[in-house]
This record gives structure tokens, sequence and C-alpha cells, in this order.
């Protein structure tokens, strides 16, 4: 068995909660898009606790706050797409 690490283990719950969101959309009543909205808010805890709880790197970094920038300019696009 592959020992993971946190940050392993991470990944695969946000790239999970993404595919969770993908295949509600796909094999149930509601529309792809509001799947993969809905999958993208629960990556999204992830997301937070990866940055912002406990990062692998400093705190004071330019990089991350990009990132959180990016993360969450792309959620909101998700969401309004979704709504659209």
């Amino acid at each position: 068995m592959v020992d993971l690490e946190y940050y392993d283990k991470l990944l695969l719950a946000i790239a999970g909660s993404l595919a969770l969101g993908a295949g509600i959309g796909l094999l149930t009543p509601v529309a792809l898009s509001t799947g993969v909205a809905g999958g993208s808010i629960l990556a999204s805890v992830f997301v937070y606790d990866a940055m912002f709880r406990s990062p692998p790197i400093p705190r004071e970094t330019v990089h991350r706050a990009m990132a959180a920038i990016v993360w969450h300019v792309f959620l909101t696009v998700t969401l309004v797409s979704a709504l659209a």
C-alpha cells in the first residue's frame, strides 16, 4: 500500500470533489454545470485547508495569495455559469 502524505490526500480530495460533482451532474437529473459547481464549492474547503490552515510553505508569499485569487475567480466563474 502506498503511504500518502497529507498534501497528496488533499489533492485527491480536491480531484474527488470535482469528480463527484461531475458524476452527480452526469448520473442524476441535476444539470452538469450545477453538479460541477457544487463539486467546486466542496473542493474549495480542501483548497482553503491546504493554502491557509496548513500551507507547505511560509505564509507570507505572493504565490500563495495569487493562487487563492485564481481559485476564487475560477469558483466564481463556475458558479455564475451554473446559474446562468
